[in-house]
Formats: C-alpha cells, sequence, structure tokens
C-alpha cells in the first residue's frame, strides 16, 4: 500500500470506529427509549424499529448508482449529516411523528454509510490488502459499539429522559466527527482509481442493475449473503433470544452475557483468524462458517431442549453467542472483499449497495420469521435454523466454482506479483500475471 493509500485508510478506519461508537450509545435503547422513556407506548416502539429498517430499504437502491456517479465521498459526509440531524432530532422528540421522522433519517443514514466507506476502503487498498482492511473496519465497528454500549449502559436512566438526549447528543456528535474527517481523506490518485470512475459511467450506472443480475457469482453470493444475515443476524435480538428465555430459561442479564461473549470473541479472535483466512480460498472459509454455525445451533438446542442442569443450559446458550462471534470473525475479511473483487470497474458502489441492501432485506425478514418460532416452536426452530447454516456449507461451496483463482485466493495473485526477470546489463523488471477475468 503507498503511503498516501494507508494515510486515507488510517482516516477513514478513524471515522468508522468512531462513528460505531456513537451508534453503540443509543441502539440497545432505542425500544426503552420510545415505549417507557418518552411514554409513546409499545406498539409506537415497534413502529419505530421497522421505521428503521424501512428507510435503509428505501435508500439503498439509489445509492450505489450515486456512489459510482459522485464517487463515495460526498456521499458518506452527507448519509453522516443526515445520520447525526436524525440522532439529534431522536433526543428531543416528544411525539409519534417526531420520533418516527427521526428514525427514518437516521436509518437511512446510517443505512447509506454502509456501502460509502466499503467502497472508499476499495478504493484505497489494492486486492492484497483489502482482506486485512475490511477485517479491520470490522473489528473497530464491533470495538466501538461494544465500548459505545458499556458506557452508554452506565449513563441511561429511565427516570430521567435527559440522560437519553445526552446519549443521542454524543451520537449525532460522532456522526459530524466522521464527517469532518471525511473531508480531510484525500483519496489517492491512481490508474486503477481512474479506471474505476471511466467517461462512461453513467450509461454502465443506467445498465447497472441489468448487468448486475447477469452476474452469476454475484447473484450466488447475494442469496448466500441473505442466508448469512438471516440465520445469524436476523436471530441475535429476537427469535434466539425468545428462544433463549422461552425455552432454556434464560435470564433477561444473562443475554446481555451471551451478547459480550459474541463481541469478546470478534475482538480476541478477529486477528488471530485472519491470519488463518488469508492463506485459503474464500469460498471455503464461508463454507467451513456454516458448520461452524451449524454447531451454535446444536448448542442452543441442548440449551433448550437438554435435560441437563440450568448451569450447562446457561453455559450452552452462551457458547452459542460465541461461535457465533467465531464464524462472524471467519466472515468479515471474506465476504465484503469478496464483492468488491467481482465489481466491474464503475460499479464498486452498485455492487456494495446492493450487497448491503441483501443484508437489510434479511435482517427485515429474519427478526419477523425466527421470533414467533423461537417463542413457541422450539424443536423446529433448532433443526430450521441448523439446515440453513449446512445451507451456507453447500452455497458457498457452489460459489467457488464460479470464482476465479485470484477472487477466491487473492494471496496466491499478489505471491505471483513478485515474480521479476533479469537480463544481463538491464535493472529488474517485474512480470505481471495475467489476471483471468471476472466470473459472470
Amino acid at each position: 500500500m503507498t503511503k498516501a493509500k494507508g494515510a486515507a485508510m488510517r482516516r477513514i478506519q478513524a471515522g468508522n470506529a468512531l462513528s460505531a461508537f456513537g451508534l453503540g450509545f443509543t441502539v440497545p435503547y432505542l425500544y426503552v427509549y420510545v415505549a417507557q422513556v418518552r411514554d409513546l407506548g409499545s406498539s409506537s416502539a415497534g413502529a419505530v424499529l421497522a421505521v428503521f429498517a424501512m428507510a435503509a430499504l428505501v435508500a439503498l437502491p439509489f445509492t450505489g448508482r450515486v456512489i459510482d456517479r459522485r464517487g463515495p465521498l460526498p456521499v458518506l459526509v452527507g448519509a453522516a449529516v443526515l445520520a447525526a440531524v436524525g440522532a439529534a432530532g431522536m433526543g428531543l422528540a416528544t411525539s409519534v411523528p417526531a420520533v418516527v421522522m427521526s428514525t427514518a433519517l437516521l436509518g437511512a443514514g446510517t443505512a447509506v454509510m454502509q456501502p460509502a466507506l466499503a467502497t472508499m476502503i476499495v478504493w484505497c487498498s489494492e486486492s492484497a490488502t483489502r482482506t486485512r482492511a475490511f477485517a479491520m473496519q470490522f473489528f473497530l465497528q464491533n470495538l466501538g459499539l461494544g465500548i459505545g454500549g458499556l458506557i452508554g449502559g452506565h449513563i441511561v436512566d429511565e427516570s430521567r429522559p435527559a440522560s437519553f438526549t445526552l446519549l443521542f447528543g454524543i451520537e449525532a456528535a460522532m456522526f459530524l466527527v466522521l464527517a469532518a474527517i471525511a473531508l480531510t481523506v484525500r483519496l489517492p490518485r491512481s490508474l486503477t482509481l481512474q479506471e474505476a470512475r471511466p467517461a462512461n459511467t453513467e450509461a454502465k450506472a443506467r445498465g447497472g442493475i441489468r448487468a448486475l443480475l447477469g452476474h452469476r457469482a454475484m447473484v450466488q453470493l447475494c442469496v448466500l449473503g441473505f442466508v448469512l444475515f438471516f440465520a445469524c443476524y436476523g436471530q441475535f435480538e429476537s427469535g434466539l433470544a425468545a428462544y433463549g428465555t422461552e425455552a432454556a430459561g434464560i435470564e433477561p442479564a444473562t443475554l446481555g452475557t451471551a451478547l459480550a461473549a459474541n463481541t469478546a470473541v470478534i475482538v480476541a479472535a478477529q486477528f488471530l483468524v485472519l491470519r488463518f483466512v488469508e492463506r485459503r480460498r474464500r469460498s471455503r472459509v464461508i463454507a467451513s462458517v456454516g458448520l461452524i454455525w451449524a454447531v451454535a445451533w446444536i448448542a442452543a438446542g441442548y440449551a433448550g431442549l437438554g435435560h441437563g442442569s440450568q448451569a450447562m443450559a446457561t453455559a450452552a446458550f452462551i457458547s452459542t453467542y460465541a461461535l457465533f462471534g467465531l464464524g462472524e470473525a471467519m466472515l468479515s475479511p471474506t465476504v465484503a472483499p469478496l464483492v468488491a473483487d467481482l465489481a466491474p470497474e464503475g460499479m464498486v458502489g452498485q455492487y456494495n449497495s446492493a450487497f448491503a441492501l441483501v443484508k437489510q432485506l434479511a435482517l427485515a425478514v429474519g427478526p419477523a420469521v425466527g421470533g414467533p418460532m423461537g417463542a413457541a416452536l422450539h424443536g423446529p426452530y433448532i433443526v430450521t435454523f441448523t439446515l440453513f447454516s449446512l445451507g451456507i456449507t453447500v452455497l458457498a461451496l457452489r460459489l467457488g466454482k464460479r470464482l476465479t483463482p485470484a477472487q477466491d485466493q487473492p494471496s496466491l495473485a499478489a505471491k505471483s506479483r513478485v515474480v521479476a526477470v533479469h537480463k544481463t546489463g538491464q535493472d529488474p523488471q517485474p512480470v505481471e500475471p495475467v489476471m483471468a477475468a471476472s466470473a459472470h
């Protein structure tokens, strides 16, 4: 990585960490804030969470085209300012319309930031360094969310609305800091970046969705991504939490411990896992995550359906979240860089936005399906999501057949670039390998 790219990457990652820190202050308390602190009722709180998700689904389909036409920097700055306005509005809102409007701005802003940040990371990295860059992003996001949630938990007081206003004010300030840091980033001007924004970008963007849908490897990755987020992230605070309390007799406080174990595994294992992941095929890494998550669901099954002691059930349930964390640590340096490597020139933003949209759909559908099942259909719930996890393995191995060697294992391409030919009386000349075209 060049000095200019390294400087830009450090600022991007710092802004990413601070925005995650701000989100950690408020996201765990949205429901409590609306339903109890502002006394607007549980139905209004549920509507707020739905609006948060729907705003993302409305904004993301348009985001990729704007990123590819205008670049990720102005999109990121605009999204951060929008999210800051939404967060500040939430802290001051006392009526349902005000809360819903603020939530829509916050949800849209935070959703649009994801593909914009991902595209900036792509622009400031190369195939050989992209895996580590996205691993660092995921690590800092979880660290920021965890620290923000921990500090926020010591500030909030349900009897004092002003304490929540302070939390939302801190969140708004962090988004503005992200915008300020982004404005100082100087994206390096190189041949690769110039090619990423060719003169006929608008023509490519108009046919972007058609081109993306015709790209079989990307379509398969989107299907795989939906299953990944549906079977894991979409169950954390809905189906799995309901299953734990209803079937396994887990105390609400233990749910917090389980989530803490999930974050702890991610933070502790991320860079140890990275060394393992960098030397292996991405498709096989994702396939192994499916197997790990299948074991996690079996552990959850033991917690709720087994006949052990309550202490054993609690340990098994916490282990489920820890195993999910291990899988997440393996996915972070694998899936996002693969989306970038599949994207044709001039469509990186659209590919990132499409994958973010798939993620949001899974996060919307996951709780709707898993919540009722986890609360009432305990056995079928565990069997269903164990099969989904095994399905991840099957889908990942099928995807691997459509990837080129450079897309599936970038470390091989990176090693081949150091080969040089030396002729007598001449300087060594690097020999670039012939790279296979993107699989369609």
